[in-house]
């Protein structure tokens, strides 16, 4: 980490999209694109159910935003991302891949067979809407033209009448109310082009490319999950199987929360220790909105005024209830750790681990330009104090075949690899007799993803730290690299190192996200520094169907919380879609 040049124009970097306007649960038309993809369950898990929604926003049964709420295989193998079937795909090493709304594969002409049963099923919109959930109240009011968030309704026409009859609700007199498609391939298209609409499909057909939301206080992805199908109250009369694919289970589905950079030293130790308020502090945080925003900082940056809105405790919920919790820890901690006031050389106190293991995380990713900071001893001591409070690791070792080890952890039945890797300090670099952090190269991957799944990895993620500081866009080369570690058969990447929020980009079916921002640190002399995502993944088996992003707000210089996407943590968000651009289809 470095101190950036003083700004001189005081300009805030990405202003216009706090400016846009847009009607709750919509994107807006033009600007950047629209609020968060994902943010409604990731916040209503945070808060442990949705019905806590309805009591601190109102009814569930209209449509709502703002807070609080809540396949295995050798490299090269099916991309992550399922079809709409919810079929892993088949599709071999070197065929085309799934487009971005997996309109490939089995059930996407929307053909179905096996007898007919019940079958859940959901309500989807728009990738990037901020909908918490809907209600039979709404969709009568669609189908009426009483709606004011949605125009029209859109079904698959194979599927329409059982759906309605679930619903409880007729055809409208007017036709163009209703909108029937082919499959539910082409409704996600639709929905990305037209967020006026509201969708209903399978649950077994869910992908990425839209976003599930709640059906009155009930969802089936996210934290916040109905664990069981007894639990769930919207099912239709539907054949069990479209295209061979197995039928949904809510039990089969599972969570990973990743955030981007912890640093528990500088100010955030003055925090915890020097301020006394503990090693949960930086955990602790709730809600939180932005009052105002000061220019400037003595860096000359503007910074935000920001205040807390109650559901201390929120963060950690939300880690602690995903299946898996990672981060990326960004300095070294060794028995002999020393304190820094400022400056950028790092050591943490052995004792604050004791904070991420009390907030749930059971990974961090140790591949970064700060692992050497307490030399190559201090980097073994570190190692040491994770592996005493149970968090797994990877990306730095005793010598560079253990830095290249993977960590792999089973969750729910599923083998999650995650390597770590690091471009930036090179001096740090780990030897065939030398302690130090992995260095990412296409050659590495390829021969680390390849063993990984020799050792039964039916994911891999790689966690690198890359890129450049207090920049939201990949350089030429960094994308290069990022597409290698996808060819090579990884199945998601999630960087670090910028201190911003960075693109997210769709490459071959698979996703990349550049960075994730700061999550516990000291950085609040900047907009950009101060705000990070943390990012929820919801799995069905070893596909990914679902993805939320959370925006977040540091408050004293140590602490995440919830910003509402709807609203101040439209910034942040609009800063990851216009540093996306076309990368990211949706």
């Amino acid at each position: 980490m470095t101190i950036p040049p003083r700004r001189r124009d005081h300009a805030h970097p990405i202003r216009s999209a706090s400016r846009t306007r847009s009607v709750a649960g919509r994107r807006p038309r033009g600007g950047w694109g629209g609020p968060s993809f994902g943010w409604i369950a990731v916040v209503t898990i945070a808060l442990g159910s949705l019905a806590t929604i309805a009591i601190l926003l109102g009814s569930s049964r209209s449509p709502t935003t703002g807070l609080p709420g809540s396949s295995g295989g050798s490299p090269g193998s099916s991309a992550l991302i399922a079809d709409t079937s919810g079929a892993p795909s088949d599709q071999p090493s070197g065929s085309a891949p799934l487009d971005s709304f997996g309109s490939t594969g089995p059930g996407a002409s929307g053909s179905a067979n096996g007898p007919v049963g019940t079958v859940p099923i959901v309500p989807v919109v728009d990738f990037r809407s901020t909908l918490l959930s809907v209600g039979v109240v709404d969709v009568r009011a669609i189908l009426n033209g009483h709606q004011a968030t949605f125009t029209s309704l859109e079904l698959v026409s194979t599927e329409a009448d059982p759906i309605l009859a679930a619903i409880g609700v007729d055809r409208p007199d007017v036709p163009s109310r209703l909108i029937l498609v082919a499959s539910a391939a082409v409704l996600g298209k639709d929905l990305a082009a037209h967020s006026d609409r509201l969708g209903f499909i399978r649950a077994d057909a869910v992908t990425p490319a839209v976003r599930a939301v709640a059906w009155g206080s009930r969802t089936l992805f996210g934290v916040d999950r109905v664990r069981s199908a007894g639990a769930w109250q919207l099912n239709a009369a539907l054949p069990t199987t479209i295209g061979g694919a197995v039928a949904f289970k809510p039990a089969a589905v599972w969570t990973i929360v990743a955030g981007g950079d912890i640093m528990l030293d500088r100010g955030v130790a003055k925090a915890v220790t020097v301020q006394k308020r503990g090693v949960d502090f930086p955990f602790s945080g709730g809600t939180a909105r932005i009052t105002g925003r000061h220019c400037c900082s003595s860096l000359g940056w503007p910074t935000v005024v920001a205040v807390r809105t109650g559901n201390a405790g929120a963060v950690r919920n939300l880690l602690k209830s995903a299946d898996l919790a990672v981060a990326n820890f960004e300095n070294p901690a060794p028995d002999n750790f020393k304190y820094h006031t400022q400056g950028t050389v790092f050591s943490a106190n052995p004792r604050l681990i004791a904070g991420l293991k009390d907030a749930g995380i059971d990974y961090v990713s140790l591949g970064n330009n700060h692992i050497g900071d307490a030399g190559p001893v201090g980097l073994l001591q570190t190692l040491a104090n994770l592996d005493k409070y149970g968090i797994r690791h990877s990306g730095a070792g005793k010598n560079l075949a253990a830095a290249r080890t993977p960590a792999i952890m089973t969750v729910d039945g599923v083998k999650v690899a995650i390597l770590s890797y690091d471009t930036i300090a090179k001096y740090y670099a780990a030897g065939s007799h030398k302690a130090g952090s992995a260095q990412l190269t296409a050659a590495n991957v390829k021969v680390d993803v390849a063993a990984a799944r020799k050792a039964g990895a039916q994911i891999v993620i790689v966690y690198p730290h890359w890129g450049t500081e207090y920049s939201p866009r990949p350089f030429s080369a960094e994308q290069k690299l990022a597409h290698a570690v996808i060819d090579a058969g990884a199945d998601m990447i999630i960087g670090n190192h910028a201190h911003w929020v960075g693109a997210m980009e769709i490459y071959k079916g698979r996703p990349i996200w550049y960075a994730l921002g700061n999550f516990v640190f000291d950085q609040v002399w900047s907009e950009p520094t101060s705000e990070g995502l943390l990012l929820q993944l919801t799995f069905r088996g070893t596909q990914l169907v679902q993805v939320r992003l959370q925006p977040t707000v540091i408050l004293d210089g140590a602490q995440p919380n919830l910003l509402d996407p709807a609203r101040d943590g439209r910034v942040v968000l609009g800063q990851l879609y216009d540093a996306s651009g076309k990368m990211l289809p949706w």
